[in-house]
């Protein structure tokens, strides 16, 4: 397996894994990364593709350099490796909305986290991501998403599938 890298508008690149043991034909797993002044991880991926994720982050930033993480949920593939990202990441801080902190993301997080408002905005520095709860959808109470204002890319997960 490997992770392939795209990107996907100006500084934001999609990292996709393709497992092919998963279902009757594979599945691809993405993670996506906002490189700015404070890069912005998007889906922490599952703890065993950790490895190939985050030699192709290196491939785009510094891992020092990775100020933010968070991700639409709580499941395996979208927060699994979660405290695998805070370890090699030092400056990275877990920031979800106000709900998923309060139900999962304080007591499971290594470090503590940012805690986002509805519609809230963070200044990622050449970038702008805001962040939108959207209980249940895809599943969860805890889901939100978040759009990054500068080129007008929304991203998601688990929807469409």
């Amino acid at each position: 397996m490997q992770t392939s890298i795209a990107e996907i508008a100006p500084s934001i690149y999609r990292l996709s894994t393709f497992v092919p043991d998963v279902g009757p034909t594979g599945f691809t797993f993405n993670q996506f990364l906002i490189d700015a002044d404070e890069p912005l991880l998007f889906h922490y991926g599952q703890r065993s593709l950790f490895p190939l994720i985050v030699e192709a982050v290196k491939t785009v930033i510094p891992l020092g350099k990775l100020r933010w993480t968070t991700c639409s949920h709580v499941e395996g593939d979208e927060s699994g490796a979660l405290n695998q990202w805070l370890a090699a990441a030092p400056n990275a801080q877990p920031a979800h909305g106000q709900l998923g902190c309060n139900i999962w993301l304080s007591d499971m997080a290594d470090r503590p986290p940012r805690a986002l408002q509805d519609n809230e905005l963070l200044d990622l520095g050449g970038k702008r991501v805001r962040w939108l709860d959207t209980p249940h959808v895809p599943h969860n109470w805890d889901a939100g998403l978040i759009y990054e204002e500068t080129t007008g890319t929304l991203f998601s997960s688990d929807l469409f599938i």
